[in-house]
């Protein structure tokens, strides 16, 4: 557990950054690395071991509570939530199962549908004729008893057809594709919008329906040609994205690479 006087000499009062964000960093970092097991400090101990007024304490645990990563609830002590916050950087080829794996909490996936069936729209985008047989996977996707996203993913047929064989209750879809099928993506494009769910989604995801998800379509390919058209539709409070930025190089976006086999 941090010192009191090493709390307040985290802060900067020269420094541009509100207060609040930066306890809101310094408190995100130390529930990162795993300081809070025993319990998470009130709003006095904080207040005092940072040496900041009330008002910054709560704001920084407003944008806390917000982003999912404290529960706090009337008559009890604020705590950390039960699954955390899943982070994805930009520029990283998306990975959901290795992000989620890679904060120790377990994951399954219920899968909801695995045919074989057609869709022009879906077949036109992966440069197919519209009659096209295309792999058609439906997952709800699950950190530890939470639900954490809906992912919806086409594959053509011919390519991909071992994959209905597979057993994705805690699988990646990327590496079945590479065992079963010899296929390895390379890259693809990947946009990621808010949306509000419809409410047999939303109610899918546990969520309330006025909340906003994360709504991500990816195209992957394999040398410039389309072989995944896929639909995720993941909690806002459970996932969030970063992007790493310099005086020199600004935003990166996107990253030059081979797409990592997880996902």
């Amino acid at each position: 557990m941090a010192q009191q006087g090493d709390l307040a000499s985290r802060i900067d009062r020269s420094s541009a950054l509100p207060l609040w964000a930066q306890v809101h960093a310094d408190l995100l970092a130390r529930i990162q690395a795993g300081e809070f097991t025993s319990g998470f400090p009130g709003e006095h101990a904080l207040t005092s071991g940072y040496g900041v007024s009330r008002h910054t304490v709560r704001e920084a645990l407003r944008h806390l509570r917000h982003a999912g990563v404290l529960i706090a609830e009337r008559g009890r002590a604020t705590r950390l939530a039960e699954v955390p916050v899943i982070e994805q950087p930009l520029g990283a080829l998306y990975s959901l199962f290795a992000a989620v794996e890679a904060t120790g909490v377990p994951q399954h996936s219920v899968v909801r549908v695995l045919d074989v069936r057609t869709d022009p729209t879906v077949a036109t985008t992966l440069e197919l004729p519209p009659d096209a047989s295309l792999v058609y996977l439906e997952r709800l996707r699950m950190a530890g008893d939470h639900p954490l996203a809906l992912d919806f993913a086409w594959l053509p047929a011919e390519v991909a057809r071992p994959l209905l064989e597979a057993d994705f209750t805690h699988t990646a879809l990327y590496i079945e594709l590479e065992t079963r099928c010899g296929v390895r993506l390379t890259g693809g494009r990947e946009d990621i919008t808010a949306v509000v769910p419809e409410p047999p989604e939303a109610e899918l995801l546990a969520l309330d329906e006025r909340c906003a998800a994360l709504a991500i379509r990816r195209l992957s390919c394999v040398e410039q040609k389309p072989i995944e058209l896929r639909h995720t539709l993941i909690r806002a409070d459970r996932f969030t994205v970063s992007a790493r930025f310099s005086p020199t190089e600004g935003y990166r976006f996107l990253t030059e690479g081979a797409l990592s086999p997880s996902s």
